[in-house]
């Protein structure tokens, strides 16, 4: 059997991501990830402009780091990853929820394509066309890739 589970876009990081810590002792990023589009209303003839709200998550430690670091609200993120959907149940509800995520596996791809607020075009910081692997970033992974 095979099958192919691949997600990909580009577009702002809606806030900093946040970090969690695991029972298990490992550390979670959780990003979310804005697209934009426009569109004529074929009825009205006005443009209509509509955003759609992506959830990104890693478990990768390097990459954790590495987004704890550089992954602030408004960075243009390019990002691979595979759709995920969890299912869980709130406590005192008697229905299931549903989230579908693109999560950072170890082949994954994220790339930041600006530079951070406030650079001043200095090469030790990251900038422009920095990338990384989900499966490629040990913890101790430098500012720059």
């Amino acid at each position: 059997m095979f099958g192919l589970n691949q997600a990909q876009l580009i577009g702002r990081l809606g806030a900093d991501v946040t970090i969690a810590n695991l029972a298990s002792g490992g550390r979670v990023a959780n990003m979310s990830v804005a697209t934009d589009e426009s569109f004529i209303e074929k009825n009205s003839g006005s443009r209509v402009e509509k955003t759609e709200w992506h959830r990104v998550t890693s478990f990768q430690p390097g990459l954790v780091d590495m987004l704890e670091r550089h992954a602030k609200k408004g960075r243009l993120v390019y990002v691979s990853g595979k759709l995920q959907t969890r299912k869980w149940r709130k406590e005192g509800e008697d229905s299931d929820r549903y989230s579908t995520e693109i999560i950072l596996v170890p082949g994954s791809r994220i790339q930041f394509l600006d530079r951070p607020a406030g650079t001043n075009g200095d090469a030790a910081q990251t900038g422009n066309g920095e990338a990384m692997s989900a499966d490629a970033a040990p913890a101790d992974a430098p500012d720059q890739f």
